[in-house]
């Protein structure tokens, strides 16, 4: 049976502004793009962009996945052979259980500054690696939404990059395939869209199937960062939480569908617990249970920290990690006392 317009989870005047329209069944409205609907029906573009991206959630069908006949076995080796994207830190990607998995949403939350968008970049260039190299052979989309991106950055990791698979080159076949590994080839394998809104952001997601059917090679999709669009500009929040759910929502339906791993980097806010002030993750706590993982980046004086805070299969876990011109890496041990500064601190004053 065809759902019909008033039946959907919209706002009373918007159905009424469809219904004026001509506009009786929900699959009137599946082939029509945000800006066709906000003309056709006099709504606003925001509107138009919340109808369709219901739309798009609804008609998937929940009794779809049960009607395969899939296995618990048949689920566990589909997840195990997608594989994950690591992150050029061995003890994050040891934390997360091999790196951050494909075909599920990982959540990076930080305060600014603390590595973040540098996490992001060092994915979307590792996600290049040839299989051969214990990589994926994909690309990657990244959605920046608050203009941070710095393309001389991703060079230099990808720079960093093709030099390690250069040192660990062993047969024929990974010979080749450094071949074609160059930074020229990473670069444009990196699709990069900037988005100033939150419309503009739903509208991406919006077309982000589309795309990726287009794009099957694609198995990452980044949005660096989620909450920057929607942390103001809202006298609704109500509205605010509707669009967020159904964006998660579609995110996951990505994920799952397309077999691409979807980060999302988050901001932090400060929030009052027992009468003390804390940093604690953006867009609330409904947002917090949408994200399949969620990693923690925070500082503890100088040392940077990843806190693997929420997984289904991974204890709770914290490594120390560091920023280099390479990109994101493991934290190096502490060094040991040198002989020279045992020798200046001799009590003996002797410098020889």
């Amino acid at each position: 049976m065809q759902r019909t317009v008033p039946s959907l989870p919209l706002a009373p005047s918007v159905k009424v502004k469809l219904l004026h329209a001509g506009f009786q069944l929900a699959t009137d409205l599946t082939d029509m793009c945000p800006l066709q609907l906000c003309k056709a029906a006099a709504i606003s573009h925001e509107e138009a962009v919340e109808v369709l991206q219901m739309l798009r959630c609804d008609t998937q069908s929940p009794g779809e996945a049960a009607t395969e006949g899939i296995t618990a076995l048949d689920l566990l080796h589909k997840e195990q052979a997608q594989g994950s994207i690591v992150t050029f830190s061995s003890r994050l990607d040891d934390a997360l259980g091999g790196g951050v998995p494909v075909g599920k949403t990982t959540e990076i939350c930080g305060a600014p500054g603390i590595g973040k968008t540098q996490l992001c970049m060092q994915l979307a260039v590792d996600v290049q690696i040839p299989v051969c190299f214990g990589g994926l052979g994909g690309k990657a989309l990244y959605i920046d939404t608050e203009g941070s991106f710095v393309v001389q950055r991703v060079a230099d990791m990808a720079e960093a990059a093709v030099k390690h698979c250069s040192l660990l080159a062993e047969d024929t076949e990974q010979k080749q395939a450094l071949e074609e590994l160059t930074v020229e080839k990473v670069l444009s394998s990196f699709f990069l869209v900037r988005c100033h809104d939150y419309v503009e952001l739903l509208a991406e997601v919006y077309l982000l199937p589309d795309f990726l059917a287009e794009h099957p090679e694609v198995r990452l999709v980044i949005i660096d960062s989620i909450a920057f669009p929607f942390r103001h500009d809202f006298e609704d929040l109500s509205q605010r939480t509707r669009l967020l759910n159904g964006l998660a929502q579609q995110l996951i339906q990505i994920a799952t569908q397309h077999s691409v791993a979807v980060v999302l980097s988050n901001q932090m806010t400060t929030r009052l617990l027992n009468g003390q002030s804390k940093l604690v993750p953006s867009l609330g706590e409904s947002w917090g249970h949408t994200a399949t993982q969620r990693l923690i980046l925070h500082w503890e004086g100088s040392k940077r920290l990843a806190s693997v805070y929420k997984s289904p299969s991974q204890m709770e876990a914290t490594i120390q990690y560091q920023i280099t011109v390479q990109g994101f890496r493991d934290a190096q041990d502490e060094p040991r006392p040198t002989v020279e500064s045992s020798a200046v601190s001799s009590p003996s004053g002797n410098s020889s």
